[in-house]
């Protein structure tokens, strides 16, 4: 299967550390010690993770108009949903206005994008569909406290799409060459280290430590697993794009692997933690640097926990 094209939105509201210097105490080189991030993006008024999302796909169909002829399936992927009935996957649809075909919408918080990328999998090998979008979103502000010093100031807002096909259809398609994903709900605090109860105290991490130790260790081993199975060394990765929770992580991982820093894509910088969308959002930042024989390695971590790696080659 073939990645086709991806596209990102990112609200144009800019959320500068200063802000929550002026809102409780925490300061800009604080922020950036801990987290390496420096500004965010906020969803403005009536924007919402359904909008976000139809936002990004059309940017991807505009890329590639003609996808949109023989689009079998819809898979989209966020933890902070608008709309827990009309979901992320029905809104793209209506806003395609394309019908009778399969859409479906999952969470696995932080690495739900490479478990929609999965779910495509298995409908292309049933040979249930052929081409198909799959869009991550996240509203994060929505649901954010603001004034929780533990986690308040993590959060962004952001989406991307990608166009998966069956086939090859264009020279400058990535093809996805292997795919691992696993659930770790049964290690450390994983039932309470990331929450979010929408009736109770929103989006919430108490236990970032436990978070920060099982993403580091799990990421490093699912990059390796991922690259032995495929007789790979370290040195055959083009780029890593990590999931964008914390540059620390990030930068653990890469010790842990043994990889330069500049093979790392990461936006956290600039975006903060935008969840399942973080990744593809910076592959659809780094896709036209990319040249023939170039390997992309794309490794996530989410709240709850789960874990996940994949390979590109273009």
């Amino acid at each position: 299967m073939y990645i086709h094209q991806v596209a990102a939105y990112l609200p144009a509201h800019i959320v500068t550390n200063e802000h929550f210097t002026r809102l409780n105490g925490l300061s800009h080189d604080w922020i950036i010690e801990r987290t390496g991030i420096r500004e965010r993006r906020k969803a403005a008024v009536g924007e919402n993770t359904n909008t976000m999302a139809i936002e990004a796909t059309q940017r991807a169909l505009a890329a590639a108009p003609e996808f949109i002829h023989g689009l079998d399936l819809i898979v989209g992927a966020t933890y902070t949903p608008y709309d827990t009935i009309f979901t992320v996957a029905h809104a793209v649809q209506h806003a395609l206005d394309v019908a009778d075909i399969p859409v479906v919408s999952i969470s696995s918080a932080c690495s739900s994008l490479l478990n929609a990328i999965e779910i495509v999998e298995g409908y292309f090998a049933m040979g249930k569909a052929s081409r198909a979008v799959v869009v991550v979103s996240e509203h994060n502000t929505a649901y954010n406290n603001e004034e929780d010093t533990i986690a308040g100031h993590l959060w962004g807002d952001g989406a991307a799409t990608l166009l998966i096909s069956k086939e090859r259809l264009a020279e400058t398609d990535l093809r996805m060459v292997d795919l691992i994903t696993g659930g770790a709900a049964t290690v450390g605090k994983a039932n309470t280290a990331v929450t979010l109860k929408p009736v109770e105290r929103g989006l919430v991490m108490p236990h970032g430590r436990d978070v920060f130790t099982h993403a580091c260790q799990h990421m490093a081993r699912v990059t390796s697993q991922l690259l032995e199975r495929n007789q790979l060394g370290v040195e055959d990765v083009t780029y890593l794009i990590p999931h964008q929770a914390n540059l620390r992580i990030t930068r653990n991982v890469l010790e842990s692997l043994g990889l330069p820093t500049e093979r790392a894509v990461s936006n956290i910088q600039d975006l903060g933690n935008t969840g399942c969308a973080g990744a593809a959002i910076a592959l659809a930042d780094t896709r036209e640097q990319l040249t023939p024989g170039n390997k992309v390695v794309i490794t996530v971590f989410g709240g709850g926990y789960s874990y996940g790696a994949m390979l590109l080659e273009r």
